[in-house]
């Protein structure tokens, strides 16, 4: 018997294969439509996955400032802040965020759902959010999918 065919192949950054796709918020529920992204972000979506390693797609987000929140959420949600000095914190509903900038909800909401770690801070330099549906990326050609096919 060829132990060599058993051998479990990782990913590294050479051989990982990135797509960029794009997203549509347009009524999505917040914290589904924030698990799916992480979810391609982490590249857990393909049967090559590795923890350690950035082998997920690059995800650009658009229509952001239509995403929906559940329940009462546009009011009891409370984003917290702080800005370095004494008596400094800052507390701002989700309804005025997503009235201000409809952009930061979704980043914060993805944000949280990577690792602590450098691995999250890399992988969500490949989110790009966007109000409207206009990008800048139209250069990658991106495609269109749908987050609800992916499992």
């Amino acid at each position: 018997m060829n132990t060599l065919s058993y051998k479990t192949v990782s990913l590294n950054k050479a051989t990982a294969e990135k797509e960029w796709v794009v997203v549509d918020a347009t009524d999505q529920v917040l914290g589904r439509l924030s698990s799916k992204i992480a979810l391609v972000l982490r590249g857990k979506h393909k049967p090559g996955y590795t923890p350690h390693v950035d082998c997920g797609d690059n995800v650009i987000v658009i229509n952001a400032e239509k995403v929906k929140l559940t329940g009462d959420k546009l009011k009891s949600k409370v984003y917290v802040r702080y800005t370095g000095y004494p008596g400094g914190q800052r507390f701002q509903t989700a309804e005025e965020l997503l009235a201000k900038h409809p952009v930061r909800v979704i980043e914060k909401a993805v944000k949280g759902m990577l690792p602590k770690n450098s691995l999250g801070a890399k992988l969500f330099s490949n989110l790009h959010v966007y109000e409207g549906p206009a990008h800048k990326n139209e250069a990658q050609q991106p495609k269109v999918i749908n987050l609800d096919n992916i499992r």
